[in-house]
């Protein structure tokens, strides 16, 4: 089937004619569609239709956004199952893991509807009389949203929902591997009633769509979930034209084991952050910290449960890993596995691309795992972004903190123990956006700010209430009903 962009409420294809396709990772003979190759003069167009719309949108009240938002949330929840099985196709990663991704695009759309009655400002004293002080939000404009192929529902409805709500516009640029997915999300948010030109969607490649919008003069805000090497470069090229820039980038996170730790609960945890969706999450588990009392007894439990993973299409309820989602991603897995091998790190599972069976025709790789690793080997230091964890062995409490925050990244962080001094010291000593006690480092709701530190983002947080000072403007405003001039930090208040 072929598909198209989405520009002021009409489906249209690309004005250079360009087209590419889509293939299921899992099998790479089956077509999923063909897409739009789209350029500058599309981006264009759809920045012209948002800021067009945004006269309107900007106007209509919150809590009435909301309700297009919840209505939105109500017909995913309709098609949940369909969606699902779509992304399975498009990226990968197992049904059960697609259908908690567009769970996490309806959860998103009934708490954005919900701020929606919400969306508060502040009011406080003036500091003299016979005045009103009080700050309320804004909408910024048009916005730019540049989402991943990891989680193509989720990521884009953490970023569009929020955005919409504050009545703000849309320009819409999903990653090439998963456009299948932000169409089905555009297209709901059509019948849900969204006014034409709020959302814009526009297929392409990142040279072809992301720059031309990163440098659009009239685009006012990018919001990109991505690499930290391509976020610092639309961080240089957005601050030249004074752009907010919110960017959620890579991490390094680590799952440290204690010595006083369930055991069992803690493999299990591990297993989940390392290989729940291939490995390809921003939070996943790549590197493990085992305290050295309990390493060996651990990592023995923890690979026979790695070595019983059932690699295969995720469409299938039995199977526990799907693919990577590209070729070149497969051989850029190769890639570290071959850097560790060198840095003398010892292989202990998997190691090389799995063709056995149906896999033959998909882009597959056996989970794996390297002991004896190093901190500062470049397999502990760099995001690898598929399955391969690294195994390192401490001490004590302090040590397994300092390996963990021995890293340029900073986003989640998980610890295994049943002391809760040792849980607390962690809360507050581990350089991370985010924390788990007893539980994996991948997990996230949202009803909480979701991001890191370090080159894991630029400051901006996403999901919770956090989200809506990205894309609000504050504006202070005072009411001075005294009748006559008064100047403030200047006039005394003279109490008799």
């Amino acid at each position: 089937m072929e598909y198209k962009n989405f520009i002021n409420g009409k489906w249209v294809g690309s004005k250079n004619k360009e087209k590419f396709e889509n293939r299921n990772p899992a099998n790479w003979d089956e077509l999923i569609g063909v897409f739009p190759k789209s350029g500058a003069e599309d981006v264009d167009d759809a920045v012209a239709a948002a800021e067009e719309a945004f006269k309107k949108w900007r106007l209509v009240p919150a809590p009435k956004r909301g309700e297009i938002l919840f209505r939105t949330g109500e017909l995913l929840r309709k098609h949940k199952e369909e969606i699902s099985r779509d992304m399975t196709r498009e990226m990968g990663k197992i049904i059960q893991e697609t259908r908690g991704d567009t769970q996490e695009g309806i959860d998103t759309a009934y708490y954005a509807a919900g701020e929606g009655r919400r969306l508060f400002g502040e009011t406080t004293p003036a500091e003299l009389p016979n005045k009103f002080a009080m700050s309320i939000r804004q909408p910024i404009g048009v916005c730019g949203i540049i989402s991943p192929w990891n989680f193509p529902m989720a990521i884009p409805t953490w970023k569009i929902f929020p955005a919409l709500l504050c009545g703000n516009t849309v320009v819409f640029k999903p990653a090439s591997d998963t456009p299948l997915t932000a169409v089905r999300l555009v297209e709901i948010l059509a019948e849900a009633g969204l006014p034409a030109g709020v959302v814009n969607l526009v297929h392409g490649t990142g040279s072809g769509v992301g720059t031309p919008l990163v440098e659009h003069p009239r685009v006012r805000l990018i919001s990109f979930t991505g690499s930290s090497d391509v976020g610092k470069q639309i961080a240089a090229s957005g601050g030249k034209t004074l752009k907010r820039i919110s960017l959620e980038l890579g991490g390094k996170n680590a799952q440290i084991v204690m010595d006083d730790a369930d055991l069992k609960l803690a493999v299990e945890g591990a297993l989940w952050g390392a290989f729940g969706t291939t490995g390809q999450r921003c939070t996943a588990t790549s590197r493990l910290i085992l305290h050295e009392k309990i390493k060996d007894d651990f990592l023995s439990m923890f690979l026979e449960r790695v070595e019983g993973l059932k690699l295969g299409n995720g469409l299938d309820s039995r199977t526990d890993v799907g693919p990577l989602v590209n070729k070149a991603q497969r051989e850029q897995i190769q890639s570290y596995v071959d850097i560790g091998l060198g840095e003398g790190a010892k292989l202990v599972a998997g190691g090389k691309a799995y063709e056995e069976g149906e896999c033959q025709k998909g882009w597959f790789y056996e989970p794996t795992v390297f002991d004896g690793v190093e901190p500062d080997m470049r397999i502990a230091q760099e995001e690898i972004f598929g399955p391969v964890l690294s195994v390192l062995k401490a001490g004590s409490l302090s040590e397994a903190i300092a390996i963990l925050n021995n890293s340029d990244y900073g986003l989640s962080s998980s610890i295994y123990t049943s002391d809760v001094n040792t849980a607390h010291v962690a809360m507050r000593d581990i350089e991370a956006g985010i924390t788990y006690i007893n539980g994996p480092t991948i997990g996230a709701e949202v009803h909480l700010p979701f991001g890191g530190v370090k080159d894991t983002g630029n400051g901006h947080r996403e999901s919770g209430t956090a989200v809506l000072d990205v894309f609000t403007e504050w504006k202070s405003i005072y009411v001075d009903y005294s009748g006559r001039l008064q100047k403030a930090q200047i006039d005394a208040v003279t109490i008799e």
